[in-house]
């Protein structure tokens, strides 16, 4: 059972998950934020309408352990994500989920926590980059 106060929200409605290889490979080109327990990659969509919900999709290697632990990690994220996808998530991006093998042993209170602070890092504008201040500044005094 989860700790109190662990399950922020709970979306009623069913998850959204990528299916196709190709969804992965184009989150894969996306933004990364790595914890002990996952790593978690977002892309904001291409226009392709409106979108009704975020997406996710989760891998877990075979390195990470047996098909029961395997299965067990991908139910654990999967509760995890729907507990901060209300709040966190935006409806025009597409995430995946990549499990580490402490997924397993993290109590589900960090994985929220580590899952909505990575959704927020997702999110945070780019810092502007030496190049694109060197450009800035002789754009300026020209």
């Amino acid at each position: 059972m989860a700790a109190a106060g662990a399950q922020p929200h709970i979306c009623s409605g069913r998850l959204a998950t990528l299916k196709c290889r190709k969804d992965f490979q184009s989150v894969r080109k996306g933004r990364r934020f790595a914890t002990a327990a996952f790593v978690l990659e977002g892309r904001q969509r291409t226009a392709q309408g409106v979108a009704e919900q975020a997406r996710f999709g989760f891998t877990v290697a075979r390195a990470v352990g047996g098909a029961v632990e395997r299965n067990r990690i991908r139910r654990r994220l999967k509760a995890a994500v729907k507990s901060v996808q209300m709040s966190h998530a935006r409806h025009d991006f597409d995430y995946v989920v990549v499990a580490r093998r402490p997924a397993l042993e993290a109590t589900f209170a960090a994985l929220v926590g580590e899952l909505a602070r990575g959704l927020d890092r997702l999110h945070r504008p780019l810092p502007p980059t030496a190049r694109d201040r060197a450009g800035s500044a002789t754009e300026q005094f020209s």
